[in-house]
């Protein structure tokens, strides 16, 4: 299958993604090994497509990815590079009812799945993947976490014609088990890139006086003003908790962890990715397999449960060439790990900082999405004719299965909702409001 990669806004591909468009099409089992943010899901993903034959329906390639995002922005890079090739996520937080009939309506080349959704499919007897020959698996070094084997087993025991294995993780493994299959991995590694990213990335610890360091993280957040910053804690009660405090203390920020609505989730991962808040408060989740382009500032409010840990969310920021700051916040009791280097110290947060003006931009929530035929260009469109903006006013535009976001210039969407109010775009009548 043919792919183009301009659409994305790349003009070349990395050295780690040209090597990997050799070593997959000789290598059948192979292991990338490179840091957060390095762009390993490209990496894969166009030796992948190339490998795929757009002439033959049957599921030939499955890929499993640790979160429901990472398996929507997967398809998402997919659909916008590759017109040929049918594909299909597979996750949690919806009816697997729904993807049944995707996956029967559809007859995808590829499918994104998180383990457990793809499982229960397996078990309800909705899919073979007798005929996939192509398996990926990011993140592969969950595989050994202890309660995730049983799943990964069951699912691997039914791909019994597999001929080509990926395995991609951002830190070493000692060795794979046994039932991902084949002993004979070639190993491709560019860890050695994190030393390249340490020298944009600044580490500083910011000094608490308080157990409660609800206080000073609002210090800190007023100082870096409107950068985009993740906020980690290793809680969800502390997230919700963080969250609640910053918000009655009028800043805003939105909260993203594993006991979410799916539906929660998303508005606050796209609100977050496209300017409208500037603060996310999460867990550990979202560390890994999401990609967040521009992240400023990396926070562990709670200090990291492990080095493991503390590397996958300081890859959220400093990514490609961008420069980043991770800052520990510490107690009274507390003292930084002995993997932790500070590059610049301690901060010194000064006694009083303006609040952060609000984000450039707001969301617009659009009650339809993919399911009803809408597009980007149909979105962009409506906005600009119906709505009667310029198209500078309108940033980044996410469509969903069942619904879509807006990013749209703050102080336009007061004047603009009532235009809009009504309207049909493509000639179905949907809801637009605010998505807060």
């Amino acid at each position: 299958m043919r792919y183009d990669i301009s659409k994305l806004g790349i003009e070349f591909l990395n050295p780690m993604r040209q090597e990997m468009l050799q070593m997959v099409r000789r290598e059948r089992q192979l292991v990338l090994l490179s840091p957060t943010g390095s762009g390993k899901t490209l990496a894969y993903l166009l030796p992948l497509l190339q490998l795929l034959d757009a002439r033959n329906d049957a599921l030939q390639a499955l890929v499993l990815v640790p979160s429901r995002e990472l398996a929507i922005q997967t398809v998402d890079v997919v659909k916008r590079i590759c017109s040929e090739a049918r594909i299909l996520a597979c996750y949690g937080g919806r009816p697997a009812m729904d993807e049944h009939r995707q996956i029967i309506g559809l007859r995808p080349h590829l499918i994104v799945a998180t383990p457990g959704r793809i499982l229960d499919h397996i078990r309800k007897q909705n899919i073979t993947l007798a005929t996939v020959t192509h398996l990926v698996i990011d993140e592969f070094d969950k595989c050994l976490e202890l309660g995730f084997q049983e799943d990964m087993e069951a699912i691997l025991r039914e791909l019994t014609s597999v001929e080509r294995r990926i395995l991609l993780s951002a830190t070493d493994c000692p060795s794979i088990p046994d039932f991902v299959g084949s002993s004979d991995y070639c190993r491709l590694s560019y860890l050695d890139e994190e030393e390249l990213c340490s020298d944009r990335l600044s580490i500083r610890s910011v000094l608490s006086p308080e157990k409660d360091k609800l206080a000073t993280l609002k210090r800190l957040l007023c100082t870096l003003g409107t950068q985009k910053s993740l906020v980690f804690a290793n809680h969800r009660q502390s997230v919700e908790r963080i969250g609640a405090y910053l918000s009655s203390e009028k800043m805003m920020a939105d909260i993203f962890h594993g006991g979410m609505e799916q539906r929660d989730r998303e508005r606050a991962l796209y609100r977050f990715m496209n300017g409208s808040c500037n603060v996310f408060v999460c867990t550990d989740l979202a560390s890994r397999g999401l990609d967040i382009p521009d992240v400023d500032n990396i926070i562990h409010y709670h200090l990291p449960l492990d080095e493991e840990a503390y590397i996958h969310r300081n890859g959220r920021t400093a990514r490609w060439e961008n420069v980043g700051n991770a800052y520990l916040i510490l107690g009274p009791e507390e003292s930084l790990p002995d993997y932790v280097q500070l590059t610049d110290g301690q901060l010194a947060l000064p006694a009083k900082s303006p609040m952060p003006s609000l984000p450039l931009w707001a969301t617009i929530y659009v009650g339809k999405g993919k399911k009803d035929k809408i597009s980007r260009g149909d979105i962009l469109g409506f906005l600009t004719k119906t709505g009667g903006l310029d198209g500078k006013q309108i940033g980044r535009i996410d469509v969903l299965p069942n619904w879509s976001y807006v990013a749209v210039l703050r102080n336009e969407v007061k004047s603009l909702l009532p235009r809009i109010k009504g309207q049909k775009i493509k000639g179905i009548k949907t809801i637009f409001t605010i998505a807060e």
